[in-house]
């Protein structure tokens, strides 16, 4: 579709980027005491934007000449980005790490990286695929270093730009062998170009591919790819933390999603059980071999840590691991899976650190010794933390349990050949358990007892959490909604359209 026809079509896109620009100008006129009511122009686009997504009809289409999918596939992902940015920030209105800061372009940042991810979940040409990773990066090292007067989160910023730059350069070094094979740098015309090629051109295709594979495991934390997460988490204003661990996820799974199957392999994967990869390479034993050794290390080294949110740092390593068990099958199945598990992991991932937040907040660490007796003196923090960490691992009746029972149902369909995933899949559940319990013993077994019972002091606490806990234990029993949400999202632009 050429450019000026494209524009009707993108009208969340075009409402995001007047509510960026919006918010800049409105930070001028704010003082910086005053500079957070700029949030409350972002989350009005942002409002405008999620209407203008949920009108926007059923269209599958390709915009701007054949660079960005329009599709309910990328509409699924964009709602998510929304729904996280927008918890983000009214969960930013409670946290003591801003304090004596100017937060209006904060607020800016967000709704830029807000757009950028909308790409990223869009991207069919590889040109817009490195455009949009940069609009995000950029913007995450900004917010990353966004507490200047913090050594950790400058040390954080500077971590995260090293890492970013030459992960960037090798997937770029990837996409010019793509290019230099095919002549192409849209995705469907790559792919029939590929087609074409004969097996002597196989050792370049695997180098173009897993340089390109570095680039998009950068995004989603996994391994080996992960060095910058844990020290970034850390480092970052807590809030940042949480979005990083949601919403760019979700956005390089679906840049995942999109490029192996209509890339490297047939298309075929929303309509079959199964697909395949081009000339027969090795695609779903190199992405098994990646989700064991993702989910292996982000529990292992959790394990050893001592501060909370830095185990769920790695926690969110080990997440990226499990929804990389959907890529091997790359089925129907395989991708529904991926996608319910991000509606779950969003509600109870967000929650955990809402809860961290909340903590800091009242006694000015993160460590597990912070949280002693809390299950007593805050019962009802106590209890929506365990409803958090037991979704986190996956146990029933929770939304977690049910995230998990779909992955590991499309893995076991997939066939014999990937038993083993299923298993190290499992065995990780457990592992994971040990942690994320030890977090309850801490709430309700260590520390003093106390009469002194105190409920949180803000309202917009105390809903933010109750709105996060409800899907948590909820969608465990009733997920129906969702999954239809899904079965309907299960549309990808294709060639023949």
């Amino acid at each position: 579709m050429s450019n000026l026809n494209s524009l009707s079509y993108f009208w969340p896109e075009l409402i995001l980027t007047g509510t960026v620009l919006v918010a800049i100008v409105a930070d001028l006129f704010y003082r910086k005491e005053d500079s957070f009511k700029v949030a409350w122009w972002v989350l009005g686009g942002l409002t405008l934007t999620m209407a203008a997504i949920r009108m926007g009809g059923s269209a599958v289409t390709d915009l701007f000449m054949g660079t960005i999918a329009l599709d309910p596939f990328a509409e699924f992902f964009k709602v998510l980005i929304l729904l996280s940015t927008v918890l983000v920030i009214l969960i930013s209105f409670k946290t003591d790490e801003l304090k004596n800061y100017s937060v209006g372009e904060y607020f800016s940042i967000l709704a830029i990286m807000a757009f950028g991810l909308f790409l990223m979940a869009s991207a069919i040409d590889i040109l817009m695929v490195y455009l949009s990773i940069e609009i995000v990066s950029i913007m995450s090292f900004f917010l990353a270093g966004y507490l200047k007067k913090s050594q950790l989160s400058n040390e954080a910023a500077l971590k995260y730009v090293l890492y970013g730059a030459f992960s960037s350069g090798i997937m770029l070094f990837g996409f010019s062998i793509l290019f230099g094979l095919t002549g192409s740098t849209k995705f469907f015309e790559i792919r029939q170009a590929l087609a074409g090629l004969e097996n002597g051109a196989n050792l370049a295709l695997i180098i173009s591919a897993v340089f390109i594979l570095a680039g998009f495991g950068y995004k989603i934390s996994a391994v080996p790819f992960h060095f910058w997460t844990p020290d970034v988490y850390e480092g970052s204003p807590t809030t940042i933390t949480a979005y990083l661990s949601i919403a760019p996820k979700a956005a390089g799974f679906a840049m995942l999603i999109r490029f192996f199957n209509q890339v490297m392999g047939d298309g075929t994967a929303m309509i079959n059980d199964s697909w395949s990869a081009l000339g027969g390479l090795p695609w779903p034993q190199l992405m098994g071999v990646l989700a064991v050794a993702t989910m292996s290390l982000g529990n292992l080294v959790a394990i050893q840590q001592n501060s909370v949110k830095r185990m769920l740092a790695y926690s969110s390593i080990a997440h990226a691991g499990y929804m990389m068990m959907g890529l091997p099958v790359m089925s129907n199945q395989g991708i529904y899976g991926i996608m319910m598990y991000l509606v779950m992991y969003l509600f109870m991932n967000l929650g955990a650190f809402f809860v961290v937040i909340y903590i800091q907040g009242k006694t000015g660490g993160e460590s597990y010794e912070d949280f002693n007796g809390l299950g007593w003196t805050m019962p009802f923090i106590g209890v929506v933390m365990a409803l958090f960490m037991f979704a986190l691992t996956g146990l029933p009746p929770t939304a977690g349990f049910i995230g998990k029972f779909y992955l590991f149902a499309a893995v076991i369909e997939a066939g014999p050949q990937f038993y083993w995933l299923a298993f190290f899949g499992a065995l990780n559940s457990v592992i994971s358990l040990y942690y994320y319990v030890r977090v309850v013993k801490h709430m309700y077994l260590r520390g003093e007892r106390s009469d002194d019972v105190s409920m949180p002091s803000s309202n917009l606490v105390t809903v933010l959490l109750v709105f996060l806990a409800v899907p948590s234990l909820v969608l465990g029993v009733y997920w129906e909604p969702v999954a239809n949400w899904i079965n309907q999202s299960l549309v990808l632009l294709s060639s023949g359209m």
